[in-house]
């Protein structure tokens, strides 16, 4: 393909930068070269939502020079503005995910876990991991670890078993451990979808309400789920009580509300973990941005939030600003974002952008420590998952034996995690018109900054740094990362 070349001043100099060009890679180029990650040159990667660039390093190198007065927008990054740290940018790696990572070839399972995980060549580096207490929606089938026969109960646990999560070759935990071999500092949250249904008001899987008379047998159930886990070499780094404790309609899935899951918080969870000698962080909600209510209401209560570390939230309902209410409210409590899926039926233009201003830019911009898109893998027909579980889930991969196609959602994650470790801090940074931004500073001293250019049209704009500027320009529906 032909390209058309725009002639850009640069500190003086001119640089080209193409505007269109040869269809992008299907995985990630390589790292940054040091001497311009930490020099005054620039490094930047590209993804446009026509797919015609994706994650792909930009041949110019653009130097910082002296600002010159133009109409362009100006996005300014400010490093002596520090937000919140960073903990990781990932995926919920479910259950249906690690069967289909599971079945590939060792060689191709290697690679594909080394580009997920790694730090170096072509890898993202994610650095956070979801997983689900039991099953998920996306599992092939709904389970938790203390399953009984119906009209039984089992109050001191004696039958807690991970075996359904344990087998060789195909379980999720196995496949963590292989994970953690390659990245040995993941960060890991941990989700039930459901409580045992003995515990349950309703006898099932889905729906129903947890008893209060099982309040206490629940905790002590989590509390050997993270022994035990941590006994098979995983550590969780936390835990929600109830993935969307408000839908009750998935399968599996609990009816959790506010005033419940603070009361189970401070009379039964926390001491729980407190007697056990857990530092297992507890986190809240863990659902839509239409209720930061729900989260104030446990973080309101002295007893229940001394327990707390932060909230988290989903975005299928809400503003992303609700964030930023919950962090006003409660400056000292963390926050997370968690779970936001792509459809079947979406297109990778709409996404990219729509995921990239709310999941990724708009969440950091609001105090989050994770971004977190929704399933890591699935098949092409968008299973495995429980009767009556999302049948439109698509998966940041599809994979197919041993054949893997990457989504857009492993491009929206990509885009941060190559770029932005556990560790980074938010930086300053402002946003103008339909330029959406967030900057951070990695643990090495490297400035970062993640652009959405909102527009149809290709923009130019100023990306000034400590009163010296570049004046990139982004084709309309494109997403850039800029390294420095």
């Amino acid at each position: 393909m032909h390209k058309i070349f725009n002639v850009i001043l640069f500190a003086g100099s001119l640089s080209l930068y193409a505007c269109s060009g040869s269809k992008g890679l299907t995985q990630p180029v390589t790292s940054p070269d040091s001497n311009h990650a930490t020099g005054a040159a620039v490094s930047y990667w590209l993804s446009t939502g026509d797919q015609q660039r994706l994650l792909q390093l930009q041949t110019d190198r653009p130097v910082f020079g002296t600002a010159t007065a133009n109409g362009y927008t100006t996005i300014e990054v400010d490093s002596t503005q520090t937000f919140q740290e960073v903990d990781g940018f990932g995926y919920t790696l479910t259950g249906g995910s690690a069967q289909l990572i599971n079945a590939m070839n060792a060689t191709a399972k290697q690679q594909l876990l080394q580009e997920l995980f790694g730090n170096t060549g072509n890898a993202i580096g994610i650095s956070y991991l979801r997983i689900s207490v039991g099953a998920s929606d996306l599992n092939a089938l709904p389970f938790t670890y203390d399953d009984v026969p119906a009209g039984q109960t089992d109050l001191s646990l004696t039958h807690f078993s991970l075996e359904p999560d344990m087998a060789s070759g195909t379980g999720l935990i196995p496949l963590l451990k292989e994970i953690l071999l390659i990245n040995p500092k993941i960060k890991i949250l941990a989700t039930p979808w459901s409580a045992p249904v003995w515990m349950k008001d309703n006898g099932s899987f889905k729906g129903g309400e947890l008893q209060t008379k099982y309040y206490d047998v629940y905790a002590q159930y989590l509390v050997k789920y993270l022994q035990q886990m941590k006994a098979t070499g995983i550590t969780i780094d936390a835990i929600t009580p109830q993935n969307e404790p408000l839908n009750p309609d998935n399968n599996p899935s609990l009816k959790m509300v506010a005033e419940a899951q603070r009361d189970f918080i401070k009379n039964s969870l926390g001491p729980a973990f407190a007697a056990a000698g857990l530092n297992t962080k507890i986190i809240v909600y863990d659902h839509n941005c239409d209720h930061p209510d729900y989260p104030l209401t446990i973080l309101n209560d002295p007893a229940a939030a001394k327990f707390v570390n932060g909230s988290a939230f989903h975005l299928y309902a809400g503003n992303i600003n609700a964030l930023m209410t919950v962090h006003n409210a409660a400056p000292d409590k963390a926050l997370y974002f968690t779970e936001q899926w792509t459809s079947a039926n979406g297109g990778f233009d709409g996404d990219l952008r729509w995921h990239m201003k709310n999941v990724i830019i708009g969440s950091m911009r609001n105090y989050s420590r994770t971004a977190l898109e929704w399933n890591l893998a699935n098949d092409p027909n968008y299973g495995p998952h429980t009767p009556g579980g999302c049948t439109e889930c698509k998966g940041a991969l599809t994979i197919s034996g041993a054949n893997v196609t990457r989504n857009v959602a492993y491009y929206i994650i990509a885009q941060a995690s190559k770029f932005v470790p556990a560790g980074a801090v938010r930086i300053g940074s402002n946003q103008e018109g339909n330029l959406y931004s967030v900057a951070f500073k990695t643990p090495e001293g490297k400035k970062v900054l993640i652009v959405l250019n909102d527009n149809n049209t290709a923009t130019s704009f100023n990306l000034k740094y400590q009163g010296k500027q570049i004046i990139p320009v982004l084709p309309g529906g494109s997403v850039a990362t800029f390294v420095w």
